[in-house]
């Protein structure tokens, strides 16, 4: 996990709502579905929960508003504080930290028994030894037979692949009007991709736009599921998104 990766967390975090044609609502289906897949894998509210990766709260914030006692962390102060923003304004209780995922074990109290990093969160850990320092990390935050669910994208698709450009999106909201595409950059070894997304609106008469860069790994299912293992973690199972409607695969595992 490299300073880009915070540098881009923080510059994100009061447009990052930007990428939905309506965010209040994502945070209620995205609540939803992972209630759904919470109460599946015998884990319903009001169980604790702590989203690790919680950015301005999509997630987190559904929960909460399900009954789910969460505490969400983040690596970005900025996107924290807009978690924070987000609660008072949809009447819900959570409570937040700034967090590495590679720390939590020295920066988040107590255990949980369940653990969340959603949307590609972990392909920001970039070597073996940064994920395996993470997994131990989310492991050590889990109560005894807790869960953790991790979502990240289809990498064995991204590297058959390699897009190098997301289709423009024209969005129509209350925000205003906005269109959205990525410019993707891969490693020569296919191992690595340069993110950069851009967020287009109009200004007087032209247009405004600001661009954000992230780096992610091409993480294989195989590594992260040996991660996990590594961690002491067991029991690891992937499921689509036409099971749970989640946009992303989701591996959850658990600790002994």
């Amino acid at each position: 996990m490299t300073d880009l990766t915070l540098d881009f967390y923080e510059g994100m975090a009061e447009e990052y709502h930007l990428l939905f044609a309506n965010w209040p609502q994502s945070v209620e289906r995205q609540g939803a579905m992972l209630d759904a897949l919470l109460r599946r894998c015998g884990a319903p509210p009001p169980r604790r929960v702590l989203d690790c990766a919680c950015g301005i709260g999509t997630q987190a914030l559904g929960l909460a508003g399900r009954g789910y006692s969460v505490h969400a962390t983040d690596l970005s102060p900025a996107a924290v504080a807009r978690a924070e923003r987000e609660a008072r304004a949809m009447n819900v209780q959570l409570t937040t930290g700034v967090a590495d995922l590679r720390t939590l074990g020295a920066q988040v109290e107590g255990t949980f028994p369940v653990v969340l990093a959603l949307d590609n969160a972990v392909t920001h850990l970039l070597t073996d030894a940064d994920l395996d320092a993470a997994a131990r990390a989310m492991a050590s935050k889990l109560v005894p037979g807790g869960l953790v669910a991790l979502s990240v994208r289809d990498a064995e698709m991204l590297v058959e692949r390699q897009p190098r450009f997301t289709s423009e999106r024209l969005l129509e909201a209350p925000e205003g009007r906005r269109i959205l595409f990525q410019i993707w950059d891969w490693a020569a070894d296919g191992r690595t991709y340069t993110v950069h997304q851009f967020i287009l609106r109009p200004e007087g008469k032209g247009w405004q736009a600001t661009e954000h860069t992230g780096v992610y790994r091409a993480l294989q299912r195989v590594e992260l599921e040996q991660a996990l293992t590594r961690a002491g973690l067991m029991d690891t199972r992937w499921y689509s998104p036409e099971e749970t409607g989640f946009h992303q695969p989701i591996l959850t595992a658990r600790r002994a």
